[in-house]
């Protein structure tokens, strides 16, 4: 009786991580079959941004160095916001020299943040519910009717397969690397939807818009298993996005004229998409929301 009870309680404890694997990757073979039959966003000319001021979180690499180029050539002032002040130095003097004139994870083992948040939820999402919350009277303030400040969230159709656990956010009880990740892509869904509805019913003209790159040949595949890493080499060449081709969303996103005042989208390959009905869950939204403000110290609103 003791064996039976210990081998299903195992089998309990093991389920969420199997469910979260499966999830993860039928979101991706999913995304992969779309960019088969797919051409890649194109972005259209963009207005110059005539001095805007641009953040870019994970600005060092990837898609993150794309977008802070791309918006540089706007005229846009861009400051790069990163881990490693070294590889920050860097990647400026790379655009400034274009132009003349490390920031999330994906399914690493279980680690801690230097405040004990679980890696994934911490730097893909809770990092950025602070930072966007420390700006918000700023952007407020330059927010003007016809030249909205806008916030641009990076998600991932992984949010697809999230599901988000508010008694265990940190995966203290049971921790899965592909749950985890999933997660934090919800939560940065559900935080910019609940964000757009408070500013908006304030009247602020200040507008969130989600995107999701698609799948994009970067560093983040990194932490894959060994059989999916061997599966991603000859594939990556030809069915992933470039960093280029991944950045477009956010950069149209960033400074299309047309997107002006209107906020509250996810945006996948350049156009409106509908996100999992679970991150439309105004609930859920206001939950997290709360959760998040006490986590990181500020003031529930």
């Amino acid at each position: 009786m003791l064996r039976h009870s210990l081998s299903s309680s195992n089998m309990w404890w093991f389920l969420p991580c199997i469910l979260g694997f499966i999830r993860l990757y039928l979101d991706g073979v999913k995304v992969l079959l779309y960019q088969l039959f797919n051409k890649s966003f194109t972005l259209p000319d963009l207005p110059k941004q005539n001095g805007k001021v641009a953040i870019v979180t994970g600005g060092t690499r990837g898609m993150g160095y794309e977008i802070s180029r791309h918006l540089v050539s706007l005229d846009m002032h861009v400051i790069i916001a990163g881990n490693e002040e070294e590889e920050g130095l860097a990647a400026v003097k790379k655009i400034q020299e274009l132009n003349r004139g490390k920031a999330g994870v994906m399914l690493v083992p279980e680690r801690r943040t230097e405040d004990g948040f679980e890696l994934h939820f911490g730097l893909n999402y809770l990092g950025h519910f602070l930072l966007t919350n420390l700006l918000l009277d700023l952007l407020r303030k330059s927010g003007k009717p016809g030249k909205c400040s806008r916030i641009v969230i990076m998600s991932s159709a992984t949010h697809y397969g999230g599901r988000l656990t508010l008694d265990d956010l940190q995966g203290r009880m049971c921790y899965s690397s592909h749950g985890a990740y999933a997660q934090s892509k919800l939560a940065l869904l559900l935080f910019s939807y609940h964000l757009q509805d408070q500013l908006w019913a304030k009247g602020d003209n200040v507008t969130v818009n989600a995107v999701d790159p698609g799948m994009v040949d970067t560093a983040l595949y990194d932490n894959l298993c060994s059989p999916a890493q061997m599966a991603k080499k000859p594939f990556a060449k030809l069915l992933f996005r470039t960093p280029a081709e991944g950045a477009s969303t956010a950069i149209y996103a960033a400074a299309a004229s047309e997107l002006e005042g209107i906020g509250g989208l996810y945006l996948y390959n350049g156009r409106k998409t509908e996100s999992s009905a679970l991150s439309c869950d105004e609930r859920l939204q206001t939950k997290l929301w709360k959760e998040s403000c006490a986590l990181v110290g500020l003031q529930k609103t």
